[in-house]
């Protein structure tokens, strides 16, 4: 995306969890966008299992939905490999997201 010089943009922030398995993913998915007001904007299916989903929102909404997310693959006794928040993700972030993007998928 590009922006004129002198123009600000507010980009939301991103959340995201990486687990091991499609079931933890699907799990952390769904609590994900359960939990608070974020969009599920991406996926990635990494190597010898690990998976990550990544939501978009307000910080705090993707703040709520990481927890929900983690709190759900622990649910089903797993741990997640790692979640993290970006609150203020710099726009070269959007390059990456763009590739791991679910738009374009059939609904």
């Amino acid at each position: 995306m590009e922006t004129p010089v002198g123009t600000a943009v507010h980009w939301k922030a991103i959340g995201l969890i990486e687990t091991l398995g499609v079931v933890n993913l699907m799990e952390a998915a769904d609590a994900m966008v359960k939990a608070s007001a974020v969009e599920l904007i991406g996926y990635e299916n990494i190597y010898d299992g690990y998976v990550s989903v990544m939501v978009q929102g307000e910080t705090e909404a993707c703040r709520a939905a990481v927890n929900a997310g983690v709190k759900a693959v622990k649910a089903l006794g797993q741990e997640p490999y790692s979640s993290v928040v970006i609150a203020g993700p710099h726009p070269e972030l959007h390059k990456i997201i763009a590739r791991y993007s679910i738009d374009g998928l059939d609904d």
